[in-house]
């Protein structure tokens, strides 16, 4: 264990009754000081990770070091209370009878009262409610509450915080700026922080580093950046942001598609030699729409873009995703600017830019 990693995962073996594996020879490094998002679908062990981190669950086999110290491993369980671990729950779980000073103040055992007092109004000053001590948890809204529920997590100085869903319970207009705020105070901190989601947007805007778990596994943890550009394979494309996967074959640094040639990233995907059939991984901003006549069109694969038919438009304000129904290809999802002007009907020629990814027929991560 290297000084710098802040929470260290490996080997990690667990299962529910019955034989059922929930978690699968996991792995995964998080460096100190930052957050981590683990983000994948219903019953992939998301939270089975999370209990066994925080030492609700034993494993089955693996090792769990927090801070440089090991917590479990072969003969070793550290209880939950002496992990050095914070925990922020769903809904915050704050204690309904304290004032929200007396809950930040909570974990802060054996300190003398004044520190106690000190640490607790730099903990609140911290996550914006520096005038909040004396009100109860009741009185404040979903936002405030998930804060106190930050500083009382962070008070204690602990070597790793978790974070389960914290923003699930609350309206979607309140998320994005919760989220911004918990992460400036996480960073403010210096604090190690693991945050449990399911929610891909959530995970890109707010982490340091995202692991995508699959069946149990990490398929594949980097920066928000690296997995949106480089997917480990069309699961990874499709799972994290919306993908455009195209089969193809490839041809020197290149694939032909239906969508006419595409380049390939260097070093992006398996190694796969020309004639490879696989499938090319775009993200829907790198489709252009442009009427349909003004350019060339396809005359059969690597020709050229295609004609296509607009089939739905959903705006979003700042951009909108339009549906084109592509001749030979079939249904495309294109990123375009808000004022785009597309509409059902209209007759379209999809482009390509940039470059893709290419995963060869059998390759996974």
């Amino acid at each position: 264990m290297t000084a710098t990693a802040g929470l260290r995962v490996k080997a990690l073996t667990s299962s529910y009754g019955h034989g059922v594996r929930v978690l699968d020879d996991l792995a995964l490094d998080v460096p100190e000081g930052e957050l981590a998002a683990v983000l994948g679908p219903s019953g992939c062990g998301k939270t089975t990770l999370l209990r066994v981190v925080a030492g609700f669950l034993a494993p089955d086999s693996g090792e769990v070091a927090v801070g440089g110290r090991t917590v479990s491993g072969p003969g070793v369980h550290v209880p939950p209370e002496r992990r050095g671990v914070g925990i922020v729950a769903q809904e915050g779980a704050l204690f309904p009878h304290l004032s929200v000073a007396r809950n930040v103040a909570f974990g802060l055992t054996g300190s003398a009262r004044a520190e106690r007092r000190s640490r607790t109004a730099e903990m609140l000053e911290l996550v914006g409610l520096g005038d909040y001590g004396d009100r109860m948890p009741h009185e404040l809204s979903g936002g405030q509450q998930q804060r106190v529920a930050l500083a009382r997590a962070l008070a204690p100085r602990p070597a790793l915080v978790l974070l389960d869903e914290p923003f699930n319970a609350l309206d979607s207009g309140l998320r994005a700026g919760l989220r911004a705020d918990i992460r400036g105070a996480l960073r403010a901190a210096g604090a190690t922080a693991l945050l449990v989601t399911h929610d891909q947007e959530e995970a890109l805007s707010s982490a340091d580093r995202v692991a995508v778990i699959r069946d149990g596994r990490v398929v594949q943890s980097g920066t928000p950046q690296e997995l949106y550009a480089r997917p480990a394979d069309p699961w990874v494309a499709s799972f994290v942001g919306e993908a455009v996967l195209l089969p193809g074959t490839a041809d020197g640094g290149r694939a032909v598609t239906a969508l006419g040639a595409v380049a390939l990233a260097a070093g992006a995907g398996p190694a796969a030699g020309a004639g490879t059939r696989g499938t090319v991984v775009l993200r829907p901003e790198q489709l252009r729409l442009s009427p349909a006549g003004t350019g060339a069109e396809t005359g059969g694969p690597g020709a050229g873009p295609s004609r296509g038919r607009v089939t739905e438009v959903r705006f979003h304000g700042h951009d909108a995703l339009v549906t084109v129904d592509v001749t030979g290809v079939g249904t495309v999802t294109v990123r375009a600017p808000g004022g785009t002007g597309a509409a059902p009907g209209d007759e379209t020629t999809v482009h390509v830019t940039g470059e893709a990814t290419f995963h060869p027929e059998g390759a996974s991560a």
